[in-house]
This record gives structure tokens, sequence and C-alpha cells, in this order.
């Protein structure tokens, strides 16, 4: 498995604010370019192209680097152990076992030691985020309702 990871230094975060705050401006003044992105590499001039989907990751990779926290690229497809399934979602493994044995996240068996993919894990964080949400919107709704607002 391909991860690629990065812990910024000050200096590090201070270049990816100055590059997130360009590539953030790109993005916003050029909605309409659905596919290829041209960058230009300042020493030569030299001008590459880039799929949109990878400049907005970067994007995102920036912002944390800015913020000085470490990023990890993990591919969709990766396998990941139980204990680092739980690790990336802050929860004990224990925990993870239950979700996994409920049906909550997609995992299979390799001997008797169980693998999780983390398209599987990014699903469950996205459908678990969309239930909190749905809940906290019922949840205003009442409180409107019984005027406690």
């Amino acid at each position: 498995m391909a991860v690629m990871s990065s812990h910024p230094g000050k200096d590090d975060a201070r270049v990816a604010r100055d590059a997130l705050q360009r590539v953030r401006r790109y993005l916003h003044e050029h909605p309409e370019d659905p596919t290829g992105v041209p960058v230009v590499v300042e020493d030569d001039r030299d001008e590459l192209v880039l799929p949109r989907a990878a400049l907005e990751l970067l994007a995102g990779v920036l912002a944390h680097m800015a913020a000085g926290r470490g990023v990890s690229v993990v591919p969709a497809h990766a396998e990941l152990t139980t204990q680092q399934a739980a690790d990336m979602l802050n929860v004990s493994r224990p925990h993870l076992i239950g979700l996994l044995d409920a049906g909550e996240i997609e995992h299979r068996k390799v001997g008797t030691h169980r693998r999780v993919r983390v398209d599987s894990l990014l699903d469950y964080l996205r459908r678990d985020d969309q239930r909190r949400r749905q809940a906290a919107d019922e949840l205003s709704a009442m409180t409107r309702e019984l005027g406690l607002d």
C-alpha cells in the first residue's frame, strides 16, 4: 500500500498557507474548468496540466499543512487492519469490531483477520455525518416548535 505522509515544519506551513490562497483563488475564479488545470513550474516556465480533482485534493492537503497538521494520502482501495481503521475513526478497536459485525462498515476476512477498505470507511463516515446532521436538524426543529429558541 502506497501511503504518503507529511508532517510540516514552520516553513512548510508558511509556504502551504501562501500556496493555499493561490490555489483557492484559482479554483474560485475558474469554476468552469471541469477537467484540466494548467500549472506553471516557475523555474523553467514549464506548463503541466493537472486534473481539477487533484488540485481540489491538493487544496485540502495544503489547508491541513498550513494549520501545522500532518497529512497522509491513502489510496481508496487500500485495506487497513482493524486497529488502523479504528485509529482513523478515533474509536476503540472493540467499537470498530462492533460496527463491522453490525454491517455498518464493509470488510473482508483474511484467515482470522478482518481487513477494511479505506473507501468503505469513508462511506461509513459520510453516512454517519449525514445521520448526525439530520438528528441535529430534527432537534433544532423541535426546539423551534416548542418555542425554546
